[in-house]
């Protein structure tokens, strides 16, 4: 990547960021000019770091998904997913989290230019399993950092100390409304996934994978439990907190996990 369009793009996410830190600060929710600008500076931003993710990815030996890589690329798949819901829904505050982690991740990409898991002969079914996998872990990713939000405010709302950063969020039950809607479409995204691994399952086993197809079903399990428990105790506040992001955990140790383990520290 140019180093000047690599600079620029790292400027804008943390630009946006600013913007929406500035928006909460002040106390105000109902300011529309902050955050059409916040989303206009995220939106170039995800633009231009979507050319760096497919010219990384999308090579002459096939499909690259080194570690820096894949991790680059999930950013930049949960910063698109921010923008297009907060078009609709009251989620953008999660961009302060996730737009500077997306510039850091894009940052090590061009930093370290390494060579991972390589599909050298992608197939349609095989596209599709990847960018659905992608897709479920990202909206799981957001549900984890809204889940953090969550916890921050059900602490606050407790000890009575609602601050201008609270005021600015919307109220404790919309808020466990978008957390469960993502849950929901993340949960049923990685079902999806894991069932279109089952094609592969050789391939899995042959690649010494075996523990990450174990540790994303367990993580699927995590994700069910809560679910039911929503539907059947009414599970909400701390306890819905703590599932997921146990499920976060497990799943997200399903797959950077492997690959920090194969790629970075055994080298293979």
């Amino acid at each position: 990547m140019n180093s000047a369009v690599l600079t620029i793009t790292l400027l804008l996410y943390l630009l946006a960021a600013g913007l929406l830190i500035k928006r909460l600060a002040s106390g105000i929710e109902a300011r529309g000019s902050t955050k059409a600008a916040a989303l206009a500076s995220g939106l170039i931003a995800t633009i231009l770091h979507a050319v760096t993710v497919y010219h990384g990815v999308v090579t002459a030996e096939g499909l690259n998904f080194s570690f820096f890589l894949a991790l680059s690329f999930t950013s930049w798949v949960v910063a698109t997913l921010i923008l297009l819901s907060a078009l609709r829904q009251p989620i953008e505050n999660l961009g302060i989290m996730v737009f500077p982690f997306a510039a850091l991740s894009l940052l090590l990409q061009n930093l370290q230019e390494s060579q991972g898991t390589l599909i050298s002969s992608p197939t349609p079914g095989l596209d599709a399993h990847i960018l659905i996998s992608v897709i479920a872990y990202s909206l799981l990713t957001l549900a984890a950092l809204q889940a953090i939000l969550l916890a921050v405010q059900n602490q606050q709302l407790r000890n009575r100390h609602p601050g201008g950063f609270i005021r600015a969020l919307p109220p404790l039950e919309t808020m466990e409304c978008l957390l469960f809607r993502l849950i929901g479409i993340g949960f049923l995204l990685l079902s999806v996934s894991l069932l279109s691994a089952i094609p592969y399952s050789q391939n899995i086993i042959e690649q010494h994978l075996l523990h990450k197809t174990v540790l994303s079903v367990a993580a699927w399990i995590v994700f069910a439990t809560l679910l039911w428990g929503r539907w059947r105790f009414g599970w909400r506040g701390r306890t819905a907190i703590r599932w997921t992001l146990g499920g976060f955990a497990v799943l997200m140790l399903s797959y950077f996990g492997s690959k920090l383990v194969l790629e970075l520290i055994l080298g293979s």
